[in-house]
């Protein structure tokens, strides 16, 4: 079973705003809950190809991985994939004008490997919670600016 999960959220900021914030590695610790360590890998500005390895806990587990930026339209979307880590993932996050504020959209894309095979149902669902609480915090986080 593969892993695909969605997640929206309206902040009440603008577009360009918060795609700066979402889209700079620099502030994954801030809202991505579950992250403690983030940095990038080489030097260069970044676009396709960067990659930023982060240090996680997920499950209680310690978790390193490395994304690399496979698509980027500043302002409008990222995305990235792992390149090393416990099981393929790709991330996307989207930001479209939404009146006022703006429409923000993360994906979570994924399969198991063999060891999680069974265990992905649950796992799942935990992302799809832990995924909600992020986007959740990256609202909170960009409204009380």
């Amino acid at each position: 079973m593969a892993l695909d999960v969605r997640v929206e959220t309206v902040v009440a900021r603008p577009r360009e705003e918060v795609a700066e914030y979402l889209f700079d590695w620099r502030n994954d610790t801030e809202w991505i809950g579950g992250i403690s360590e983030a940095r990038r890998v080489g030097d260069g500005a970044f676009g396709v190809g960067s990659q930023v390895a982060r240090v996680a806990r997920f499950l209680g587990k310690r978790i390193e991985y490395v994304n690399e930026v496979v698509d980027l339209d500043p302002g409008r979307r990222l995305a990235m994939r792992s390149v090393k880590g416990p099981f393929p993932m790709r991330v996307t996050y989207e930001v479209d004008d939404a009146g006022a504020g703006t429409l923000v959209r993360l994906r979570n894309e994924g399969g198991p490997s063999r060891a999680l095979g069974l265990l992905w149902p649950l796992l799942s669902r935990a992302v799809r919670r832990a995924t909600q609480r992020d986007v959740d915090r990256l609202k909170r986080i960009l409204e009380s600016r």
